[in-house]
């Protein structure tokens, strides 16, 4: 009892009767962090910022409708019964991995329409998407989702986890594994990552930020899936273990088909100033 009355309240605040949670906070805060630093290196990379803006506007609201397209496909059998709450996204259910592959989807398009280089957009948002996926987790926190198997209060202490951690994870009268805590450091380090070594000099050829982001994402999420106890199945497997594997294959398969072109450019060679 004590344990749920310490357990943080979803909503951070109330204007009259719309609820503001902490989980959109998270993710408008995460976009606009986002938004700032793809803006930032585009001017490094001399591409007007003009076209982050444009592109958001666009992502965004698809992004969301994919994502809880994904959800729902997955969680047909229930939402055939019920469509009326196909629509009703207020309740929650939605996928990240809906929301990155509309998102990719949609810049692809966008630089057809734009005639820029979808490689080098990709390159310089996806650390900024990791970055920002790392923060979305903490959301899940807040609601007590993506969480794992029962644990114990000890298991959880051993982790030196700090009380706020240990508190939101009794979930149900039962403690639980903070998934949530992993996916989010595991992204962070792919972040910290990216953004440390992406100006290296004859590192990363045009388009390996955005695969080694894919494949990062990918092989970490496909084992923290595992520990899930809330995961989207088809059968008896796991889909986003199953994407996860897709992706991280597909993109080392296109890495090793493009690491060997003399045609395309090192990334830190097209900065402004650089050669």
């Amino acid at each position: 009892m004590i344990n749920t009355l310490l357990s943080l309240d979803p909503i951070a605040f109330q204007l009259g009767t719309i609820k503001v949670h902490w989980y959109g906070i998270i993710i408008a805060t995460g976009v606009v962090l986002a938004l700032w630093l793809s803006i930032r290196e585009g001017n490094r990379k001399g591409i007007d910022e003009e076209y982050f803006y444009d592109y958001l506007l666009w992502a965004l609201p698809i992004a969301v409708i994919c994502a809880r397209i994904y959800y729902v496909a997955f969680q047909w059998p229930y939402y055939s019964k019920f469509p009326g709450e196909i629509v009703a996204i207020w309740d929650g259910g939605i996928a990240i991995y809906g929301a990155i592959l509309g998102g990719f989807l949609t810049l692809y398009f966008f630089c057809r329409a734009k005639k820029i280089s979808a490689w080098a957009m990709l390159d310089i948002i996806a650390p900024t998407v990791i970055m920002a996926q790392a923060m979305g987790r903490w959301g899940n926190f807040f609601n007590q989702e993506a969480f794992g198997k029962v644990t114990t209060l000890a298991a959880l202490k051993a982790q030196h986890l700090p009380a706020f951690i240990i508190n939101q994870m009794y979930i149900g009268g039962h403690y639980r594994v903070p998934t949530f805590l992993y996916e989010s450091l595991w992204d962070l380090a792919g972040f910290l990552l990216l953004v440390s070594l992406r100006h290296r000099p004859h590192l990363f050829k045009q388009g390996e930020i955005f695969l080694t982001y894919v494949m990062w994402y990918a092989f970490g999420r496909f084992f923290i899936e595992g520990m899930r106890t809330d995961s989207l199945m088809l059968g008896p497997l796991r889909i986003s273990q199953v994407l996860s594997a897709v992706l991280f294959i597909g993109a080392l398969t296109v890495w090793i088909a493009r690491r060997h072109s003399k045609q395309l450019p090192w990334y830190a060679a097209s900065l402004k100033g650089e050669k």
